[in-house]
């Protein structure tokens, strides 16, 4: 419900789709800006599409993008640009992902500035950061970057789970990108919050966000410490270790190398990881640096940032660590690097000799955890987390040696061979075993047990792991198992650390606590604290001793601004949006629908389609001149493929099969639909003739859009309409599925008699626009004027006040010249260019709150039209006859009341079903009646059919016999199901003589 709410009731609703999606993590964001596109390019509203995501998404976005929504994107690069010499990627492609790192960089921006957008969506925008001090403002490369999107697209949505981190100003700058000046300052836009009426953002926590049921989409997280304490031989081996680290760590601190410094950090997270770890990176270390020594040579800095190190891919991580930890010194002389050298020999030793040991007391504490929670006996999956690669070998390795089924992800694995890991370990694998790459990419709600062998000292990272698991899909309670060596300087400050978050758990009630973990250190970062315990041992106590003075008010006050709880919408209007699914549940086009409208379309286009031995279908060959589609089809739905070998017309088969999955948007039915429009154009125009089997119509069908624009000229909502005109000419608005009842009327059917075709289209087209289409206007028109006053209680306000500044500026240095002071001309002419800019502003807003406010309609477009001529009923005692069915009906309505529930008669409506009833826990039941005057079978068209079996058990038929004596209620749920009709020719209707064996009789 929450994400239908964004996309529809917040996004699509404003005319101006610039928007901030603040959810709280695992909430499905992606799904929601893939649903946000979709819906867009449906409209017709958007063909250019950017996405900028961190470098280690960028695999994780474009498969979902595919997967979910059958869009496809290039990722661009470094190499896709040194590719394309001579050409602008940005211009020259209409789907790109790219990461915001590479995109900020100045000959990027450059192209960049030239390409303009239609929807461009941040992931992660939160990193597009500016601050203010005092009144200097110091906005990142980022943010400026930021600046340059804004420029040059038309809608803008930003993507993340944290987006001020409770800094009121540096949130109102942030905000700044998507609708410059919008708050003028941040009282403003605390008001705004307070008053819940912020048009750029939205942000719902985890535990209000419920699924259709009611029920929390969340379940719980429980975590546990998972404590262990160092053998002597493993503590003498962390000592000597630890000591080299600090040692060469302060060195290179008080030299300002910070390279080296962080190198030592490296090999001191390995240390914490396993022991194979540690002594597989002294062995590379120690290698690399006898090499140098050989060759003369000392490397001291490279120029990395650890900011980043962090936005790259694993892989590319782990590269660029491993250039560090090998070859980067604090040694100033050769002298000083052989003593080095000589120092790794002794370590490489100790932990060969630890390697020894029968096992490992980490691994050992790891089999009796395993052994404890029952994971043979119960088949139960797991996922092993661990930064390093060597770890992660080691474990697969003694997993396997305990008979558990392993598969393994990790940094050097591309997206499809992470994607054979994920269902490996869906389908067959019990034991996952995976680094950081499986927080990045692939999701395992199907897993709820978690176990961290390490701990990175980045919580972000911490939140991403526990976010495969426990997120929008998760139907078990999570739990979390951190394993941690107490007896280790940064062990006990983990300890500290969980034994804190569990505490703020329960004196929260909450366990989001575990998605702002790095929150809760006052004026420092976890890493911060560890790299304190490594560099000065002396400070560990002090450090634990300090953490666990905070104030448990203060930490839990910091939980609550970190997770923006002020922010939030705690409401979501779920009666609402449930009636919505209601009314899209009973007007959707259903897949048997697009499947036999498909397969009668390729038939005339002569497109062959085979059914698979398993279910599905297969499109051996698309002709060329349906393939043929011309640039603007490709940019708006893909290419058209020369075969198709696995196709299904139903999402769910699609997705349990990994397959195509045609529907609308796809390529080959969008080209199917334009070849059948082209084909059929004229003969729509000029109108067919269906038969009515029950006898009961004669007139017109007509099938029309209205459509309605702003002052812009760009449409803001577009509706098809249909009206029935019977021969007497008073006409009523019908669904247009009542075409799907009717028979199409054969070569040698007989041309209806000219004298009973009602009056001209200028009436019917005058009908449309008053009754159909001018309602519509005035329903857009009320969203738009809200979106309005908005605008003009923040968005003009601000500008009012920001020109009022500008003025008192202008006054006050023309004041202070008068007494004599020199205030420099170019001072001046600044503030008055800025006055000038915010005029600039305030019309352009005003402009754009008068275009989005004047809304027109067009006079509606005919579609087509059907002459419908009354048929001879199929079988005898099946004939309509309209005082039976009244007594049918009747008997069916007051059956509801005295059943307690409310039932509404919508016979009139065509929609497959006569009553929609409703009982006080808001079930819906819809009812199909059929009556008779004495007994018999009856007849479902092929619409009630198709309804039958889309709403299965809320579906009924009533089944009224001896209506003109003793009328006698016979109920039957789920027809489609426990009914067995005979098909009449051409499935004009669905007869089912003994249906009484299925009935339940009622007492009426």
């Amino acid at each position: 419900p929450h994400q239908i709410e964004a996309v529809y009731h917040y996004m699509l609703k404003s005319p101006n789709i610039r928007f901030l999606l603040a959810d709280d993590p695992g909430a499905g964001k992606t799904v929601m800006a893939g649903l946000l596109l979709k819906e867009l390019k449906y409209r017709g509203l958007v063909n250019r599409v950017l996405i900028i995501v961190p470098g280690h998404l960028k695999e994780q976005w474009l498969r979902e993008m595919k997967e979910k929504f059958q869009e496809r994107f290039l990722i661009v690069d470094r190499g896709v640009i040194n590719a394309s010499w001579g050409q602008n990627v940005w211009t020259e492609n209409h789907q790109i992902i790219t990461s915001l790192d590479f995109a900020k960089q100045d000959d990027v921006m450059f192209a960049l500035k030239d390409s303009s957008w239609d929807l461009v969506i941040v992931d992660e925008a939160h990193k597009m950061s500016a601050y203010k001090y005092g009144e200097k403002i110091n906005k990142t490369a980022r943010y400026q970057f930021g600046e340059l999107i804004s420029r040059i697209t038309k809608y803008l949505i930003f993507l993340t789970a944290t987006p001020h981190r409770g800094d009121p100003e540096n949130f109102r700058l942030f905000l700044d990108l998507l609708q410059p000046g919008f708050f003028a300052n941040t009282r403003m836009l605390a008001d705004s919050i307070q008053n819940k009426d912020n048009p750029l953002f939205l942000r719902r926590l985890k535990e209000d966000l419920k699924g259709f049921d009611g029920r929390p989409l969340f379940p719980q997280r429980k975590v546990e410490t998972v404590k262990y304490r160092l053998s002597d031989a493993e503590k003498i081996l962390y000592n000597a270790v630890t000591d080299y680290v600090e040692k060469n760590f302060n060195k290179a601190l008080q030299k300002e190398k910070r390279n080296v410094a962080f190198a030592l950090t490296i090999l001191q997270r390995r240390l914490a990881s396993s022991v194979r770890a540690v002594r597989k990176s002294l062995e590379r270390r120690r290698a690399r640096l006898e090499d140098l020594y050989k060759k003369g040579q000392l490397l001291q800095e490279v120029g990395y940032t650890e900011e980043y190190l962090e936005d790259l891919e694993e892989s590319q991580r782990w590269q660029k660590e491993e250039e560090l930890l090998e070859k980067l010194t604090s040694a100033e002389t050769l002298e000083e690097l052989r003593e080095e050298i000589n120092k790794l020999d002794e370590l490489v030793a100790l932990a060969r000799e630890v390697e020894k040991q029968e096992i490992e007391t980490k691994l050992s504490r790891l089999k009796e955890v395993l052994d404890d929670i029952k994971v043979r006996e119960s088949g139960t999956k797991i996922l092993i987390f661990t930064e390093s690669k060597d770890t992660l070998d080691y474990l697969a390795e003694k997993l396997r040696k305990w008979g558990y089924a392993v598969t393994t992800v990790h940094g050097g694995m591309n997206m499809d061979a992470r994607i054979r890991a994920e269902h490996e370990f869906k389908h067959n694998a019990q034991v996952m075993v995976a680094t950081e790459a499986a927080g990045e990419g692939i999701n395992l709600q199907f897993c709820w047990l978690l176990i961290n062998y390490d701990i990175p000292w980045n919580p972000n990272r911490l939140e991403q792991r526990m976010g495969r698991v426990h997120r929008y899909g998760q139907r078990h309670d999570v739990h979390i198992y951190n394993m941690v060596a107490v007896d280790t300087r940064e062990g006990r400050i983990l300890e500290k650390l969980f034994e804190k978050l569990n505490r703020m758990k329960d004196h929260l009630g909450s366990d989001r606590v575990f998605d702002v973990i790095g929150d809760i250190l006052p004026g420092t970062s976890l890493k911060d604290l560890i790299l304190e315990a490594i560099a000065n041992p002396q400070s560990t106590d002090d450090i634990v001793a300090e953490m666990e003075r905070i104030p448990d008010e203060e930490v839990a006050q910091r939980v609550r601004e970190a997770t923006m709880e002020a922010l939030a919408t705690r409401h979501i209007d779920l009666s609402r949006i449930l009636g919505e699914q209601r009314v899209a549940r009973e007007n959707r086009l259903v897949p048997e629908y697009i499947e036999k409208f498909f397969l009668r379309a390729a038939q005339t286009l002569g497109i062959r389609v085979e059914k698979r031995q398993d279910g599905f279908w297969r499109v051996p060959a698309v002709p060329f001149e349906v393939r043929n589609q011309p640039y603007e089809f490709k940019i708006k739905y893909g290419e058209v493929y020369r075969e198709y070998l696995k196709v299904a017309f139903d999402k769910q088969q699609a997705s349990d099969g990994q397959c195509e999955f045609v529907t609308m948007g796809h390529p080959l039915m969008e080209a199917v639909l334009e070849a059948i429009f082209k084909k059929y154009r004229d003969d729509a125009s000029r109108g067919a003739i269906f038969i009515d089997p029950d006898g009961r119509k004669n007139g017109l069908l007509w099938f029309m859009t209205g459509e309605i624009k702003d002052g812009r000229g760009e449409v803001a909502g577009r509706k098809l309409f249909c009206i029935y005109q019977p021969a007497d000419g008073r006409m009523t608005a019908v669904n247009p599925s009542l075409l799907w009842d009717l028979k199409p009327a054969g070569d040698d059917s007989p041309e209806p008699e000219a004298e009973v075709l009602p009056a001209s289209r200028e009436k019917v087209v005058a009908f449309a626009l008053e009754q159909l289409v001018l309602p519509y206007r005035e329903e857009l028109l009320e969203q738009r004027r809200r979106d309005a006053a908005i605008k003009e209680k923040y968005g003009l306000k601000s500008i009012d006040l920001l020109i009022l500044e500008s003025e008192t500026k202008l006054m006050e240095y023309e004041t202070r010249r008068i007494k004599g002071e020199n205030i420099p001309d170019v001072t001046v002419i600044q503030e008055q260019r800025r006055r000038e800019d915010l005029d600039r502003k305030k019309e352009r807003l005003l402009g754009e709150i008068r275009t989005q406010t004047s809304l027109y309609s067009s006079e509606p477009s005919v579609l087509a039209v059907v002459r419908v001529v009354p048929g001879v009923s199929l079988q005898e005692g099946m004939a309509s006859d309209e005082e039976i069915e009244r007594v049918g009906m009747d008997v069916a309505m007051r059956y509801e009341v005295e059943q307690g529930r409310q039932p509404e008669d919508v016979s009139a409506q065509s929609l497959g079903y006569d009553i929609r009833s409703v009982d006080r826990d808001g079930n819906y039941r819809y009812i199909e009646v059929k009556a008779r005057a004495r007994s018999g079978a009856i007849a479902l068209t092929p619409n009630e059919w198709v309804m039958a079996n889309r709403l299965g058990d809320d579906y009924w038929l009533y089944v009224v016999e001896q209506a003109a004596t003793v009328p006698q209620l016979y109920l039957i749920q789920n027809p489609a199901a426990c009914l067995k009709p005979d098909e009449q020719v051409e499935i004009v209707r669905y007869v089912v003589k003994n249906w009484q064996p299925a009935a339940q009789r009622a007492d009426v």
